[in-house]
């Protein structure tokens, strides 16, 4: 564990194992621990990154509302510091993340070996809202009178636990106890999921832009994972979204949308699939 100063905030960051680079991003609210079911099955074959983004876990206060690009960025300034600049990664994206880790590479494919989207996000027509400066203003304010309240420090460990609860499809919230008071009894975490829910379809209409600026790298595998918890409609557009990226396409059950609880193994191979090969991408089935 070690924290890095990037773009003047300190970043929590955790690198285990050994082999090819693998790094994981989680979704909105989340931390750096939703990925340890699986990070013992990747650990023997990948040096795994995990990180907080600002807001989140243990990283500092975020100073300013996410974009798509600045979070691609900020997945490429982590690998620097972590020491891997010359050592490209299969970037993997729970969730919004999963904006983050397309735009990652869109914008870095030399650094690029492989994407992974575990139940990610999907916009097909966002468009991005109007006085961005208005929403920013609005969460912080938002994220202010509730810790002037103290409604983190009361609540925030209890509604994290029954959010990670309903997310899965059995089973209760494995985080240990002392971390999740550490982090969701805290202002600052509350913030940090206001501001960057506020600006959810800004960097979705941003990603999308961004698709028909800057193509996928060519052979970099795209694998496409769709929790069977999500229902038909959510499966069908994950499956859309399978094959505009040219994607493999999995639907993992018994799975809610946090698989990397429900079902780490699926995550697992996914990622240890996602290697650079001549052919260009699996086509989605």
């Amino acid at each position: 564990m070690r924290f890095v100063r990037i773009g003047g905030v300190p970043h929590h960051v955790v690198v285990e194992g050994s082999g090819p680079v693998c790094v994981l991003s989680t979704g909105l609210g989340l931390a750096w621990f939703d990925w340890a079911p699986v990070v013992p099955l990747l650990a023997p074959h990948r040096t795994v990154v995990r990180f907080d983004r600002p807001g989140h876990g243990l990283s500092g206060a975020a100073p300013a509302a996410p974009t798509a690009a600045g979070e691609a960025h900020r997945i490429a300034a982590v690998l620097d510091a972590a020491g891997l600049r010359d050592r490209p990664a299969t970037v993997v994206g729970h969730s919004i993340a999963g904006f983050h880790a397309e735009a990652f590479a869109r914008l870095h494919p030399g650094r690029t070996t492989g994407l992974v989207l575990v139940d990610s996000s999907v916009e097909e027509h966002a468009a991005a809202p109007a006085a961005p400066a208005v929403r920013t203003a609005a969460a912080r304010a938002a994220g202010a009178a509730l810790g002037a309240f103290g409604v983190p420090a009361a609540f925030g460990p209890p509604v994290r636990r029954l959010a990670i609860r309903l997310s899965r499809s059995g089973g209760p919230d494995p985080a240990p106890a002392d971390l999740v008071r550490a982090v969701y009894g805290t202002t600052r975490v509350l913030r940090g999921a206001l501001l960057e829910n506020a600006h959810y379809r800004a960097v979705a209409a941003e990603l999308l832009a961004l698709r028909e600026r800057r193509p996928l790298p060519p052979g970099a595998p795209v694998t496409v994972l769709a929790a069977t918890a999500g229902g038909r409609r959510w499966t069908a557009r994950q499956r859309a979204l399978a094959l505009l990226l040219g994607a493999r396409f999995r639907e993992t059950g018994p799975a809610g949308h946090l698989m990397m609880l429900d079902r780490p193994d699926a995550v697992a191979e996914a990622v240890l699939h996602s290697t650079v090969r001549g052919g260009g991408h699996t086509p989605a089935t």
